[in-house]
């Protein structure tokens, strides 16, 4: 992984902000969400399962942009927040999973469960969900080597994400946002989902408070 990508990273514990204030068609699923100023928050620390299905039309090139940062909650040694894109439906119930669909996730976790893929501390997945009970993880990500930078004065910042991705081809690019977007890293979904199309879009928290 890049520097740059891994500073996205790091700093992105935080939900997302799509780059309007009002969103288009969607729905606050589970968890306590509010908009406040140019900001939308998700105010549920506690909350595991914290989704909001926002209805967004995806097939073939996409991008994906919006600011994020972190509220609290990841004093527990647990927290973290993802994006399902490609979503061909959704569930208007907490889920672990999305429809057919990709999760990108960032993820904080001193014990995980999976101690096998997961490693503890900081890292990244990406999961491919079935259905909305049935999530597969593709790849991990160790990121430990960057989580002596997650200071107060560090997660306090809002960091902006873009994330291009192409339903033909299966291709992911996370943006790197130290040098401007002139890097990316580069991650393949499997071939034999394209091509990915779907209507959905699912910003999810897991036992953190975001922004």
């Amino acid at each position: 992984m890049k520097r740059g990508i891994l500073f996205l990273l790091v700093f992105g514990a935080a939900a997302a902000l799509f780059a309007q204030v009002n969103l288009p068609e969607h729905r606050f699923v589970s968890g306590s969400w509010s908009i406040s100023g140019q900001r939308l928050y998700q105010n549920d620390a506690g909350a595991r399962l914290a989704k909001v299905n926002i209805r967004v039309p995806q097939g073939g090139p996409m991008v994906y942009e919006f600011a994020a940062r972190y509220e609290s909650g990841a004093e527990d040694g647990h927290g973290g927040f993802g994006l399902h894109i490609f979503g061909d439906n959704v569930l208007n119930a907490a889920s672990c999973g999305s429809g057919n669909s990709y999760l990108l996730w960032l993820n904080y976790d001193e014990n995980p469960i999976d101690k096998k893929n997961i490693p503890a501390g900081l890292s990244a997945q990406v999961y491919r969900s079935y259905s909305d009970s049935r999530m597969e993880l593709v790849q991990s990500y160790n990121l430990n080597y960057y989580a002596s930078q997650l200071t107060r004065e560090n997660l306090a910042r809002p960091v902006y994400f873009k994330i291009w991705a192409d339903g033909n081809t299966g291709e992911v690019r996370i943006y790197d946002p130290v040098d401007g977007g002139q890097t990316w890293y580069s991650i393949n979904l499997n071939k034999r989902d394209i091509p990915l199309k779907g209507d959905w879009v699912v910003l999810r928290t897991n036992g953190i408070r975001l922004s």
